[in-house]
């Protein structure tokens, strides 16, 4: 399995990270799934297991607390570039995010910044739309308790 580059673009912040030494856990033409530390220290997070659905621009993580213990599902809306002839995905994150937590309860977030990304002209009235498109998804998933994939469901990726 060819390990490729992968890059995460934000708009606010504006940043580009690379998270090429995240591990590459699975690798074919719709699913990455790596494994992760925080980049930056947390109280809350560790680190996680990441599944990047290529083609839905979805990126569902498995999020643990600092005793490596399941802490909450987290759902980031993305558009995903990739260059084949550099093997480089860019994940550029297109603001909207589902967080969901054991008990079910769920969280929409950063509503707020897709709507000063969109005033700002950061983004595409096409971008916004797709990551509403994407979130109301996500949410429907929820709401019929068919969410996480069951691909997220697999233990094989979980240790941490």
């Amino acid at each position: 399995m060819n390990k490729p580059s992968i890059f995460r673009t934000r708009y606010i912040p504006f940043e580009t990270v690379d998270i090429s030494s995240d591990e590459l856990l699975f690798r074919d033409e719709e699913l990455l799934i790596t494994r992760w530390k925080a980049i930056k220290p947390r109280n809350d997070i560790s680190g996680g297991i990441s599944y990047t659905f290529l083609k839905e621009g979805i990126k569902i993580s498995r999020f643990y607390d600092a005793d490596k213990r399941f802490a909450y599902w987290y759902c980031d809306i993305i558009n995903v570039e990739y260059d084949n002839a550099t093997d480089k995905f860019t994940l550029i994150d297109l603001l909207l995010d589902v967080k969901l937590m054991p008990d079910g309860t769920m969280k929409v977030l950063d509503a707020d910044e897709l709507a000063e990304a969109l005033e700002k002209g950061l983004i595409t009235q096409e971008q916004a739309c797709s990551s509403l498109k994407k979130m109301d998804s996500i949410l429907q998933q929820i709401y019929k308790g068919v969410f996480p994939p069951a691909i997220c469901m697999d233990e094989k990726y979980w240790k941490v």
